[in-house]
């Protein structure tokens, strides 16, 4: 079974870019979006992703929307806790592929960090 870790140096769900994610405002509040919005670089990265590590400068004080847990998942976007190895799977899955392509080197690493078998 396929067990959900963040892969480190991938930083896929550091690309922000708010054109690609139209549902932001359905699951983040007022303040949330607008904490969100101003993490976005010009670029499409957040401002604390750090190119040459490509790791977060403030990865043990990131905001709340950043942090794979059950509360958090339950509360943005409805999913059980018992569901959520499998959701945050497919998260990183589709944001891997949308960042760096579906044969990419950060998706192969992933897929075998967390025991995927396709």
């Amino acid at each position: 079974m396929a067990t959900w870790l963040c892969v480190k140096q991938c930083g896929a769900c550091c690309h922000l870019d708010p054109t690609e994610r139209p549902e932001l405002d359905q699951y983040l509040g007022t303040e949330e979006l607008k904490l969100y919005l101003s993490l976005v670089g010009s670029d499409g990265w957040c401002i604390h992703f750090n190119h040459d590590t490509r790791e977060c400068s403030i990865y043990s004080d990131r905001p709340r929307f950043c942090r794979v847990q059950a509360d958090v998942f339950e509360d943005l976007y409805g999913i059980e806790p018992d569901q959520l190895n499998d959701f945050a799977i497919d998260c990183c899955q589709q944001q891997i592929i949308g960042v760096y392509g579906e044969d990419s080197p950060e998706m192969e690493r992933f897929n075998q960090a967390v025991g995927w078998d396709e």
